[in-house]
């Protein structure tokens, strides 16, 4: 079952094209990394899909519909989530709000509401957390947090932009394991530079440097850095990469591939 299409998709910020003829079709279950240098338009994709911005050509359907109609399938959770580490605001309350009614912000949560927030973080393993402040929280467990309240609204896709970069390596790969599993009824697209440590969980891989390019696998290989860091005046080098852990095989493969 398809729940995401994007067909010739191009947008363009003040004249400058940021995305030309992007192409995807995501489907149920599918766990998708979504890679690229900085300023290669992955962020800018995610507003498409989320219908906060509008395509300039192309299309974009969630569940068969344009996003502006669907957002109720669409859970997101943004790179920067500020949080006042002072405010008292309980892991619960936060959840909560994923089941605020943006036409009538006045109405009152009911038991109803409590026990589905509740079910929502034990699905993130944090019930015992549910009542302590969202600032004593580890930046993993906050983004746990985040990820039940984006369940709230029963989503059929889940878009995370850069969620782990906030936590350290180790959390990492505990975040990226709560990722997986929850991935066994719901798709997930993820934003990570974190390459080494998303292939190990995703199923596969979309490199987005204003083309997007589709690869049906998790492995990060040279193949798929030669066609993303081509290493212009405006894109991110590979050697950049090597800071992020990747395997000796595969940088060899890319230096092999750039000569």
């Amino acid at each position: 079952m398809t729940i995401l299409e994007i067909k010739n998709l191009d947008f363009s910020y003040n004249g400058e094209s940021v995305l030309e003829d992007v192409n995807l079709t995501v489907r149920q279950q599918d766990f998708i990394a979504i890679i690229g240098p900085n300023g290669g338009g992955k962020t800018t994709l995610l507003k498409l899909v989320l219908g906060l911005l509008p395509p300039q050509k192309g299309t974009v359907h969630v569940d068969g519909k344009p996003p502006q109609e669907t957002s109720q399938c669409i859970g997101y959770v943004p790179q920067n989530v500020n949080v006042n580490h002072s405010f008292p605001i309980t892991a619960i309350d936060v959840v909560l709000m994923g089941n605020l009614d943006p036409k009538n912000r006045l109405s009152r949560r009911s038991a109803t509401h409590r026990r589905e927030a509740l079910a929502a973080l034990e699905r993130m393993e944090m019930t015992a957390y549910a009542d302590k402040k969202i600032g004593m929280l580890s930046g993993g467990q906050r983004q746990r947090v985040f990820i039940a309240r984006a369940l709230m609204a029963q989503p059929k896709i889940l878009l995370l932009d850069e969620p782990t970069a906030s936590i350290d390596t180790k959390g990492q790969g505990d975040f990226y394991r709560f990722l997986k599993k929850l991935n066994e009824d719901i798709t997930i697209l993820v934003v990570s530079h974190d390459l080494l440590v998303v292939s190990r969980y995703v199923k596969s891989v979309a490199c987005v440097n204003k083309k997007l390019h589709y690869h049906d696998q998790a492995e990060i290989t040279g193949e798929m850095l030669e066609t993303m860091y081509t290493c212009s005046v405006e894109e991110v080098c590979p050697v950049e990469l090597i800071a992020h852990g990747l395997p000796h095989r595969v940088l060899m493969d890319h230096g092999k591939s750039s000569r």
